[in-house]
């Protein structure tokens, strides 16, 4: 079904009701699960992640030993499940896809859940994420962004481990998981320069229509995602630094400006909630030692 845009010039609003530069509706929640070292809880609309975080853990296997010459900081991992049950509609699979999706839990216990039987299975060796591209893209953007944002050099030799369960999608999953990380670090005590926050921005017209005098678009849901360009942007701290700038669809030039700009202001809006956040969680926890 094609997105209908005649409505923008006229009334302003969105099909969600939002105006142009409206954020949806952000709610997170810090120290969700006691056994794990830093956890959080994040929804952006409709779209909702559960990260929780293991280390910095002493490095195994062969990594352990690399030390002639590579790098001693600690190395940054991440792994995503995406919920069988997170989309609208269930993607045929094909002939070399896996019936078992797995989900990654610390390295101690891991499951997989069946969409087939229905159960959850536990696994004895280590598996991968049924292959997914844009899976692997993604694990692969938090990573480097954390690597270059953390302390990694307070804690040589060692693992940091990222482990985000994806339950819902309503697009800028991405966003998602970058913020669902940083709550989830701040939570475990691990230094890090300053916030790492994000969000998509996008066109209201799309690529083919050429279309100059097309407006941005803050915070886009999977509808609009599907129709229109759109961009992930994430900075770092309260200015306007790009740590993270992905594109996954083509767009003229003259709007990429704009769609960025709107990306950048809607960061800022972004920090100030999961700082809030932040903050009211420090109240308790000192609340909680003074009483």
């Amino acid at each position: 079904m094609p997105l209908d845009t005649s409505s923008y010039s006229l009334a302003l609003l969105r099909l969600d009701g939002r105006r142009w530069n409206e954020l949806r509706r952000i709610d997170a929640q810090i120290s969700t699960q006691a056994a794990a070292d830093g956890s959080s809880y994040l929804e952006m609309g409709n779209t909702k992640v559960m990260c929780t975080v293991a280390g910095p853990a002493e490095r195994r296997g062969r990594a352990a030993g690399s030390g002639g010459g590579g790098s001693t900081d600690a190395q940054v991992v991440v792994e995503i499940g995406i919920a069988g049950f997170s989309g609208v509609e269930r993607k045929r699979r094909g002939r070399g896809d896996k019936s078992v999706i797995p989900i990654p839990l610390p390295p101690t216990r891991r499951v997989a859940f069946s969409p087939l039987l229905g159960v959850c299975l536990e696994l004895t060796s280590a598996c991968g994420l049924g292959g997914s591209r844009r899976t692997s893209e993604m694990q692969t953007t938090i990573a480097n962004t954390f690597a270059t944002t953390l302390f990694t050099h307070l804690y040589p030799h060692s693992t940091i481990t990222i482990t985000l369960h994806v339950l819902s999608q309503d697009g800028s999953l991405l966003a998602a998981c970058l913020n669902a990380a940083t709550v989830a670090l701040i939570d475990a005590g691990i230094p890090m320069s300053d916030y790492i926050v994000a969000c998509t921005a996008g066109s209201t017209s799309s690529y083919s229509s050429n279309d100059e005098s097309a407006d941005p678009l803050l915070d886009l849901n999977a509808l609009e995602e599907q129709e229109l360009p759109f961009l992930t942007v994430g900075t770092l701290g309260v200015g306007e630094r790009v740590s993270v700038l992905v594109m996954e669809t083509r767009v003229q030039i003259g709007r990429l400006e704009g769609m960025l700009a709107v990306g950048v202001d809607g960061c800022k809006q972004v920090r100030e909630i999961l700082d809030n956040v932040v903050r009211r969680q420090g109240k308790k926890m000192l609340q909680s030692a003074v009483g």
